[in-house]
């Protein structure tokens, strides 16, 4: 499964976010993600991608995020 698609369900399980919404282009910010939900939401990649996440800086849309998440595994 591509990584924006696993993105896309925790995103719409976790959160209750439309995954239709979930685009590469997509922010954080402009899908109303704040600083808790992005523990839950990293904690639940961590698991599904089984990757050590770390603390990125700087990630602000969907596309960076999966863009840092392919460079872990």
């Amino acid at each position: 499964m591509a990584t924006i698609d696993i993105v896309k369900e925790i995103l719409s399980e976790n959160l209750d976010i439309d995954a239709e919404t979930v685009t590469p282009e997509a922010t954080f910010e402009g899908l109303g993600i704040d600083s808790l939900d992005m523990v839950e939401l990293i904690s639940e990649i961590e698991d599904r991608c089984e990757v050590e996440f770390g603390e990125p800086e700087g990630l602000e849309t969907i596309e960076q995020l999966c863009t840092y998440i392919d460079g872990l595994k």
